[in-house]
């Protein structure tokens, strides 16, 4: 027999939003490291936000330290593409308040071209020289300025090189 209790659509709309606000905070990480803007990847965290890209050949750390690391190494990278898809996302509970922390696991492919050459591959194309995938982990609170993350942590389970003489981790 189907429930048939009055009830508000308040929490499923509370939680619609929730969902919005992740996603976009999702996208604004991809975005940041794409784009180099390790201000706003620094901004993305909470205080004591770390991340962790050792699977992929990077460092762990918190956010201040991963981000000066990322600064440097993605130098090598003329073009970052981070397509992050297949979200799954499930909220948690942090003193008794549904909702506050959340969890998300998605997928990611990430091709890169290296720079040099005038920003083209030897052989004048655009294309990435450099494509790996995986699964991304992020950890994330609600805080007073919205929904920060806790923690990122890259699995990487993939990687593509055109050439076999490159050296494959980012150090």
């Amino acid at each position: 027999m189907p429930n048939t209790e009055p009830m508000t659509q308040r929490v499923e709309l509370a939680t619609v939003m929730d969902r919005l606000a992740v996603d976009e905070l999702i996208t604004d990480y991809a975005v940041a490291v794409d784009d180099g803007d390790w201000e706003a990847y620094r901004g993305l965290f909470t205080s004591d936000g770390r991340a962790d890209y050792r699977s992929a050949g990077g460092i762990e750390g918190d956010a201040v330290k991963v981000a000066a690391w990322l600064a440097e190494s993605m130098r090598l990278f003329a073009m970052r593409q981070h397509l992050i898809v297949n979200r799954r996302l499930r909220f948690g509970t942090l003193e008794q308040d549904t909702g506050d922390t959340a969890r998300m696991q998605a997928d990611y492919i990430n091709p890169m071209r290296l720079a040099g050459e005038e920003d083209g591959n030897a052989d004048g194309s655009t294309a990435p020289d450099f494509v790996s995938g995986g699964r991304y982990s992020f950890g994330l609170l609600r805080t007073y300025d919205g929904w920060r993350l806790r923690e990122v942590i890259a699995q990487e389970k993939w990687r593509r090189l055109p050439n076999p003489h490159l050296d494959p981790m980012i150090n």
